[in-house]
């Protein structure tokens, strides 16, 4: 089955908003029959299996060009807004893209790129809105009075689900984004298996401050999609009020961030942990490890609410693992097992499970996992062998068979030949409840080969060097304390809110 046709299924005429918030709302019929003229009028002008730019933030726009795309049977490439026009070139040429739908404000800087460009600049044709509808230079869409047999409405179950959906584009190791195909199986797979372990339902409504370019955020997009939910977008996380105000106005049940997103609201908003939140069911948290001492904080604050913690690459789609919150004062610091449908596994170099407390690397095997990396055969058979993606991620397991992160394998640090997890340093320094968040990289050194560094971020409180070296000196081993401490005012992050250690390296070599 299409994916699009999946995901709307049983939600395509229901009376309901599926998206809500003060800056945009749109009803499921409404949003259907928007897709679906997409869906027509690509189809009628680019065919099938073209691959197709779409550049903008969280907003009707995207939503409905994302899944208009998919539905048509194209191939849909999410990019950032804040891509640079080279990199962004880089991509349009690997894909060949000819046709690119563009946030308003970024067309005059990207539309040169492409043959055909559509925008939201167009007269409104959803009931009610401001203009958020799509235009293309050379021909309109189909006004809202189309009737739905003209615009490929009807579901159409006949479909390749090995076919491809999506490419994402991830930042990696090199300078270049590597793309990660997916397939509509693999869209179908994750989003199934996500709403089995979350328990969704037409009720759930979930703030959504993760951009939907990401893996982890379309996610959010999938699942309550086809469970007939609403989602409410949020693309100004850092005005962390709108926030608060969002969950108790709109009585969200769900909410999802990344570590620094929980990092922030609780050691940044006094009012956040002050508020209640009387709908907010569960949380769930990803796109890195959260330290534990945060996930306690926030448990302690909201015992209440579930707090997933979870595990995943866009690899595989979006989800590998999940730790059930029951079992979060048992396992606390674990990323939990496989989610259904998926055999998640930690090997050692022969290719066997490792035993309790051994270390190797993280493999899985499911419908979720991706076809390959995009125009690279090579790339894609070291990371995909024997049916299994080897994450790149090293773990260990406990008696039970739940999985620990131990770190990444290019992440360690060598001092004096000892290798160092960052994170081990990490998860200590955040114990102390001045520090909002800490980043620990490797820089040349001597007579170690490699010294530990400190990047931390505080909140106001007067914490000096010597406290944080005083306290790691009580609670690691002589190898793993900072022999340098620097304190910023900021972690720098990707626009998905991953830490970017790279630029605090070149931070550290430009005061060096």
């Amino acid at each position: 089955m299409n994916f699009t046709d999946y995901a709307f299924e049983a939600s395509a005429f229901l009376d309901k908003d599926v998206i809500v918030g003060n800056a945009e709302q749109i009803s499921y019929p409404a949003l259907y029959r928007e897709v679906c003229r997409i869906a027509a009028h690509l189809n009628r002008i680019a065919g099938e299996d073209q691959k197709i730019l779409l550049i903008g933030e969280n907003s009707v726009f995207f939503v409905a060009a994302y899944l208009g795309i998919i539905k048509s049977g194209n191939v849909c490439v999410p990019v950032n807004p804040a891509i640079g026009a080279e990199a962004l070139a880089h991509i349009v040429g690997q894909c060949g893209a000819k046709i690119g739908f563009i946030q308003k404000r970024a067309v005059e800087k990207f539309s040169p790129l492409f043959e055909q460009v559509f925008d939201e600049s167009a007269p409104a044709t959803f009931p009610g809105q401001a203009p958020t509808t799509l235009a293309t230079r050379n021909s309109q869409l189909a006004t809202q009075d189309s009737k739905p047999e003209a615009q490929n409405s009807k579901l159409e179950t006949a479909f390749n689900p090995s076919r491809l959906a999506e490419i994402l584009f991830t930042s990696g190791s090199t300078a270049l984004p590597k793309g990660v195909m997916l397939t509509h199986g693999n869209l179908i797979a994750n989003t199934e298996s996500i709403i089995e372990y979350l328990n969704l339902s037409e009720a759930d409504r979930i703030e959504v401050v993760l951009p939907f370019y990401y893996c982890f955020g379309l996610s959010l997009l999938h699942t309550h999609l086809r469970v007939g939910g609403s989602l409410v977008l949020n693309n100004t996380f850092m005005m962390l009020n709108t926030v608060i105000e969002d969950l108790q106005t709109y009585q969200c049940t769900g909410f999802s961030g990344v570590p620094s997103h929980y990092q922030i609201i609780l050691r940044k908003s006094r009012r956040f942990k002050e508020t209640k939140f009387p709908h907010l069911r569960y949380v769930t948290q990803a796109g890195g490890k959260l330290p534990v001492p945060f996930i306690k904080e926030f448990t302690e604050a909201f015992p209440e609410v579930k707090f997933y913690v979870m595990y995943g690459q866009t690899e595989a789609t979006a989800r590998l693992s999940y730790l059930p919150p029951e079992m979060l004062p048992a396992k606390i610091g674990s990323i939990g097992r496989g989610i259904p449908g998926v055999k998640l596994e930690v090997l050692n170099k022969a290719g066997q499970p490792v035993k309790p407390g051994e270390v190797g690397e993280l493999s899985a095997s499911g419908g979720n996992i991706m076809a390959g990396y995009f125009q690279d055969p090579e790339l894609t058979a070291r990371t995909i062998r024997n049916g299994k993606l080897f994450t790149g991620d090293l773990g260990t397991v406990d008696e039970e068979g739940y999985i620990y992160i131990v770190a990444r394998e290019k992440e360690f640090i060598k001092v004096g030949g000892e290798r160092v997890s960052p994170k081990e340093i990490e998860e200590v320094i955040v114990r102390l409840p001045e520090v909002v968040d800490c980043s620990i990289i490797g820089v040349p050194d001597d007579l170690l080969g490699e010294a530990i560094k400190a990047y931390i971020v505080v909140n106001g409180k007067n914490l000096k060097e010597n406290d944080i070296i005083a306290y790691c000196t009580q609670h690691l081993s002589s190898t793993k304390i900072p022999k340098y401490v620097e304190f910023i005012d900021k972690i720098p992050v990707s626009a998905t809110g991953k830490k970017e250690k790279a630029r605090l390296v070149e931070l550290h070599s430009a005061a060096t």
